[in-house]
């Protein structure tokens, strides 16, 4: 089956953190590369990523899905939930509702939807244990939710690439270009799409895995400035994706082969 709409929503994942483009214009991501393998089916596809970093699912749910069902997406992707579960007050009734509507939203205005699970990102961020609970709630409620509304699960929990850093950007949180090339993988998979299986296959040699002198230089770089940022934010009411647009606000043609050489 062919699509000729594709919609992605979503955070940061979703956008394409952290794999730039070699010019280092704007972010690709696994939808970018989806988008092009479809295109591939599809000459002429249309593709609109709504996603923005630092959305938690209550703001993609008001700012996004309203823009997604306008465009009529025969294909919608959602990757969402992982702001909520780093956010100090969550609540597991309320996020699991919201990952509810946006799942039912989406599979009421699009005939294939695919939505996430989470990995396990506790294991690489070692002050994060505490958030194990957090992100069993929510893959509990993403698996509940897709089997209630007909939606399809790319489920990254078992996924052993979790533990390998050479998976992630220098925050161990977002993907690399790595980790895009293997989420990509995963969607194509989950769509019985054909794909360059090399996407998926495991990076040889031994995973990476920090050190404690890593641990604390990661700490140093990547952890406390952005504790610093976040208590900034909340004294001023802001959110993190605030000023951020969508990079692909409408459905526009992705021309076949665009990325074929670049990846």
């Amino acid at each position: 089956m062919g699509y000729e709409r594709f919609v992605v929503v979503g955070d940061s994942c979703a956008e394409g953190l952290d794999d730039p483009y070699p010019d280092g214009s704007r972010y690709r991501g696994w939808a970018d590369l989806v988008a092009s393998r479809l295109a591939v089916d599809t000459p002429g596809l249309r593709y609109a990523n709504l996603a923005v970093r630092g959305r938690r699912l209550e703001q993609i749910i008001t700012e996004q899905l309203p823009t997604a069902v306008r465009l009529r997406p025969d294909l919608a992707v959602l990757f969402g939930g992982g702001n909520d579960i780093l956010s100090g007050g969550f609540d597991p009734a309320t996020v699991s509702r919201r990952m509810d509507t946006a799942i039912r939203t989406l599979t009421e205005a699009a005939p294939t939807v695919l939505v996430f699970t989470l990995g396990d990102f506790s294991a690489r961020l070692r002050l994060a244990r505490r958030l194990l609970p957090r992100i069993a709630t929510l893959n509990a409620a993403v698996h509940r939710s897709a089997l209630a509304h007909g939606a399809h699960v790319v489920d990254l929990w078992p996924d052993p690439a979790a533990h390998d850093l050479r998976y992630f950007g220098r925050d161990r949180l977002h993907l690399s270009a790595h980790g895009h090339r293997r989420l990509a993988g995963h969607v194509l998979a989950t769509l019985g799409v054909p794909f360059d299986r090399r996407w998926s296959e495991l990076l040889p040699g031994e995973p990476v895995r920090p050190g404690w002198r890593d641990q604390a230089e990661w700490l140093y770089r990547e952890v406390l400035p952005v504790a610093v940022t976040r208590f900034r934010n909340r004294i001023v009411g802001r959110s993190p994706g605030d000023g951020f647009r969508p990079k692909r606000p409408e459905l526009e043609p992705w021309p076949a082969g665009m990325l074929q050489e670049s990846v």
